[in-house]
């Protein structure tokens, strides 16, 4: 009887060997056949269980059951180990050429912002930033927004606390360098800011970049030849320019700037409804007013100051229908630029 054990493990210890070697399907094949083929060593032993005496079969049956199923459990094992195998042998083709990783590039707003900053700087401009909740003295009082002023409600402001809110532009960073700085004072302010806009053309989340500049003898002039470099610069050559009457608390006079049409030119088309003319920006000299609150001397120095919506500058120069564009992440739209 000790006889019978001591065989059936060590065939059953010869078949996990052939088993585990195996290094194809053929290999395999021949191992299964040798021990759980119908005339496997395996198989013949446990047939051979029945002739022995009665009380000697329990024990010889099962032990020869178990090694049937580890044998068996084993063959699967290998099975499934050649044939991820010969998966990977038949994914690698050597003959193929590598694949190149996609290489990520700057968002159209990101890249719209730098190309703006850039222009400015070159033009003389210092890029600074500021925090994007704000108080509502920067954002509001020290601008020359009384507590009442309508423009307060045209904005929509988002609080987030008492006199906590999310800037609805970038201009409390030239309160916050003018603070910090005597003139001359010449700086660039990108950024997020929020309103509660949502429309094609308008999100709650937008980015602009507004100049400042106080310096001694600055005029109209100075304004419109600075906005005219900008546009011929970030546009093309020949794009013109125009200045049309308009209101901002913090900047007296104000203008808002349009420039010809990017799609026809000036002559009139779907886009600029007809005009010639398409809004970019909103500037002015700067309100005497403003200096109170920084301590500089209206005597002295004078300014303006403009303010540009990235995103729309975007849509101008890239020809996009739907600010939504911008913001949804889909790598069809985005990978165009």
């Amino acid at each position: 009887m000790s006889g019978l054990l001591e065989k059936i493990v060590s065939i059953q210890n010869s078949a996990l060997q052939a088993f585990n070697q195996a290094a194809n399907s053929q290999d395999l094949e021949k191992a299964r056949v040798e021990f759980l083929g119908t005339k496997g060593r395996l198989t013949e032993l446990t047939r051979s269980v029945g002739t022995l005496p009665a009380e000697e079969r329990p024990q010889a049956g099962q032990a020869a059951n178990e090694a049937l199923k580890t044998t068996k459990a084993a063959h699967q094992k290998a099975l499934e180990r050649i044939a991820e195998t010969k998966s990977q042998k038949a994914a690698l083709d050597v003959t193929l050429p590598g694949r190149r990783r996609p290489v990520g590039r700057q968002h159209l707003i990101s890249r719209t912002m730098t190309e703006i900053c850039e222009i400015f700087e070159r033009l003389g401009f210092t890029v600074v930033e500021g925090p994007e909740v704000e108080t509502d003295y920067y954002n509001f009082e020290a601008l020359n927004f009384p507590a009442d002023h309508p423009s307060r409600d045209m904005q929509e402001t988002l609080f987030v606390g008492n006199k906590l809110l999310l800037r609805t532009h970038t201009s409390p960073v030239q309160i916050r360098t003018m603070e910090k700085r005597r003139p001359p004072v010449w700086i660039v302010a990108p950024g997020k800011t929020y309103r509660r806009d949502d429309d094609i053309t308008h999100s709650p989340m937008f980015h602009q970049v507004e100049g400042l500049v106080v310096d001694k003898g600055i005029t109209m002039a100075d304004l419109k030849g600075i906005l005219s470099a900008f546009a011929t610069s970030f546009f093309s050559p020949d794009t013109a320019i125009r200045l049309r009457p308009s209101f901002f608390p913090f900047t007296e006079p104000s203008a808002e700037v349009d420039i010809a049409c990017v799609l026809c030119g000036g002559r009139g088309c779907r886009l600029c409804k007809g005009s010639g003319w398409l809004e970019l920006l909103g500037s002015g000299m700067v309100d005497p007013a403003l200096y109170k609150f920084v301590g500089y001397d209206p005597r002295e120095v004078s300014g303006f100051a403009f303010g540009l919506g990235v995103d729309r500058a975007a849509m101008l120069k890239y020809g996009l229908s739907n600010i939504r564009h911008l913001y949804e992440g889909d790598l069809r739209f985005l990978e165009q630029f």
